[in-house]
């Protein structure tokens, strides 16, 4: 295997303060919001170094990691007990918009900490992690997960990601690390259980470009099973998906993407079966699967989808389905012999993607702030990518 590398001015603060002291004077005070009068205040943000953009994507997870609304909760109420708002229902992860953006929001911390411990949004992040992973917070998480009607809960996205938190968690060197490691120890086996009972029971692969996806979230989970050592886990999935996939052929990328799409269903299969093939067998594999990859270096055989409302939760998508088919091509380039002639163009085409996705990651819109932050991460430190 190849390895890729990646590589206010203090008057203006005193007069913006004063201003708004005198302003709140003016005006009678408001009750305070239960949110409000249950969340800490939270402490400013340091600044991103100039041209880091990890510091930049850190922040964002800081922002939202912690934000309980607005909130969009994927809820089976059994009883009028039931209605709860989302840090009552899963006080661990219920920031981000959603639970799995919350989930993938800690990872991006983890991540980040461990990859550049000095950065400034290091403390902070810390901070953060500590006021999620608690003892308690963990055990309602597993309450809520056990819960009745929730077989299918976050299955597979969300539980993929909670999955590479452990993931990543487990391979740092870091006490608190370690210690939140054991924290998460709970949920991690009650997950395992549930995908071990259903992944025997699931007849077809799910091909879609979105959560429910199959391919994205085995290559998360085998990525998993092989960092913490778990041979059971990673047989059942390597077997499922050389039966669901192994004889697939071409496959139709000329389809893609659909409107709403946030992962190419073609390029996460074959992101996944990587993984599962010998260097040679996958080689071949992926001259079936995608015929029509060029040899001669060009990129114009695959272009960057188009958002045209980046405040629209759906359409935002597709700047996730940019960053994510880039990881998935350095991932399929990864994986193959030095001398394919193939390379050149699957990398090239990533760039493309690469470029087009990380300019969208922005926190100008909370439809796509909340979440493309842990993609452009994933994609940047090349997490998926076997060193």
């Amino acid at each position: 295997m190849k390895k890729h590398l990646f590589a206010a001015p203090l008057l203006l603060a005193a007069m913006t303060a004063l201003a708004a002291c005198e302003e709140k004077a003016e005006k009678p005070a408001e009750p305070a919001t239960e949110a409000q009068q249950t969340a800490s205040p939270a402490a400013p943000l340091p600044a991103a170094r100039e041209g880091v953009v990890t510091d930049r994507f850190a922040k964002m997870a800081l922002e939202c990691v912690h934000r309980e609304y607005p909130n969009k909760i994927s809820h089976v109420l059994n009883s009028d007990k039931d209605a709860k708002t989302p840090r009552e229902l899963t006080p661990a992860f219920f920031g981000c918009f959603d639970w799995h953006s919350s989930v993938h929001g800690h990872w991006l911390l983890v991540r980040l900490m461990k990859l550049d411990p000095t950065s400034p949004m290091a403390k902070a992040s810390e901070a953060a992690l500590a006021k999620s992973f608690t003892e308690e917070n963990l055990k309602r998480e597993v309450t809520y997960y056990m819960g009745e009607g929730r077989k299918g809960f976050e299955r597979p996205y969300g539980i993929a990601w909670y999955l590479q938190l452990v993931a990543e968690l487990h391979e740092s060197q870091n006490p608190n690390h370690q210690a939140w490691r054991e924290t998460l120890r709970p949920l991690e086996g009650e997950i395992v259980k549930k995908m071990s009972a259903w992944l025997p029971k699931l007849a077809y692969p799910v091909r879609l470009g979105t959560h429910n996806q199959s391919a994205f979230a085995f290559g998360q989970m085998i990525d998993y099973a092989r960092t913490v050592g778990d041979k059971t886990f990673e047989k059942l999935l390597t077997d499922r998906s050389r039966v669901f996939f192994g004889g697939d052929v071409g496959c139709p990328i000329g389809y893609e993407p659909s409107g709403e799409d946030f992962l190419s269903p073609c390029l996460m299969e074959a992101d996944l079966m990587r993984r599962v093939m010998t260097e040679e067998g996958f080689a071949a594999w992926l001259t079936g699967f995608l015929p029509g990859i060029p040899e001669d270096g060009t990129a114009s055989w695959l272009k960057p989808a188009i958002v045209n409302d980046p405040t629209d939760g759906k359409l935002v998508h597709l700047d996730g389905v940019n960053l994510s088919r880039a990881w998935a091509l350095e991932g399929i380039a990864s994986a193959l012999p030095d001398s394919d002639p193939r390379i050149a163009s699957l990398l090239a085409t990533a760039a493309t993607h690469k470029d087009s996705g990380i300019k969208a990651v922005s926190d100008a819109h909370y439809a796509g702030s909340h979440w493309l932050a842990s993609f452009a991460t994933y994609l940047t430190t090349k997490r998926g990518i076997a060193e």
